[in-house]
């Protein structure tokens, strides 16, 4: 497998090798010591789907408060996605920096995310399948997040949202102040 690092802090581009023959392709996904080697957690607590019915479906943006690292690597099984991860780790070097990656079931890439990054993703065709592996296992007052639309991002989502949920639409817009302190107490601020 290549793995690429991308603009922010401890993300990378994961491409599988894939080996082809008459009956058709095999690839390795996921290899533990290869995402050690590569700094990358290799712990995996849960494996998760969403499937999306409707092309500009938004969700997001998500993260684990500090405590409760949680690092995700995600694959787009069917359709496509616009993949977008925001660092808002406030002592990182990166902080407030994003990358945008376009993830789908043909470019067979995967996403790797560590923990505590604000994550988010738009569908780009219907009936779209996403794969979730996750660090740690799911604890709802573990999540936070902020407004997809949140201009401190300034994230330019490829399509007009079409579908969001009210839980999403609710975040409040990223405080940076509040985020710092959340991170010192491990929190919800």
């Amino acid at each position: 497998m290549k793995y690429t690092p991308l603009g922010v802090d401890g993300v990378h581009l994961v491409e599988m090798t894939p080996f082809t023959d008459e009956r058709g392709a095999f690839a390795r996904s996921f290899d533990t010591a290869e995402f050690e080697a590569h700094g990358m957690r290799s712990e995996v607590a849960q494996c998760n789907v969403s499937w999306n019915h409707r092309a500009g479906t938004l969700r997001g943006m998500h993260l684990s408060l500090p405590g409760h690292p949680e690092s995700k690597f995600i694959r787009c099984t069917r359709g496509a996605i616009v993949d977008v991860a925001v660092d808002v780790r406030p002592d990182s070097p990166t902080y407030m920096q994003h990358v945008q990656v376009e993830l789908t079931a043909e470019n067979r890439l995967g996403l790797y995310l560590p923990p505590h990054l604000a994550h988010g993703y738009q569908t780009l065709t219907d009936d779209t399948e996403v794969l979730y592996m996750v660090s740690v296992p799911y604890a709802p007052g573990a999540e936070v997040g902020y407004r997809y639309d949140d201009p401190a991002f300034a994230i330019t989502w490829p399509r007009e949202v079409a579908v969001v949920s009210d839980k999403d639409a609710a975040w409040p817009a990223f405080d940076a102040d509040a985020n710092a302190e959340r991170f010192r107490a491990g929190v919800p601020a």
